[in-house]
């Protein structure tokens, strides 16, 4: 399989079209992001959005990662009894038992 040489002059517009793709914009929303000539048009507000949106993924996916290195040494007899685990699905713990939320619903 021979590889694509590509000239210099569009490597900064591949550079953008891969970073666009990883970050999740559709093709669409990088071809919006290219103009003629390979000059950039940035929506900056959809970047900071999407920033946000990463961040979000970010605290979500360590949460559960923290959680499942909890669960590895968790000393409890029944991992799902215990009080970091219920507290990480928003469960009260009282007396041993899981209640749903506040006032037990």
């Amino acid at each position: 399989m021979q590889r694509r040489q590509y000239d210099a002059s569009v490597l900064p517009a591949l550079a953008l079209i891969a970073l666009g793709g990883a970050a999740g914009f559709s093709l669409d929303d990088i071809a919006g992001m290219l103009l003629q000539q390979g000059k950039a048009n940035i929506n900056r507000v959809r970047l900071t959005a999407k920033a946000d949106d990463l961040d979000r993924t970010i605290r979500q996916l360590s949460a559960l990662r923290d959680e499942l290195r909890h669960a590895m040494v968790c000393p409890a007899p029944e991992h799902r009894r215990g009080r970091s685990f219920s507290a990480s699905c928003g469960l009260r713990v009282r007396k041993g038992e899981g209640e749903r939320g506040k006032g037990g619903q």
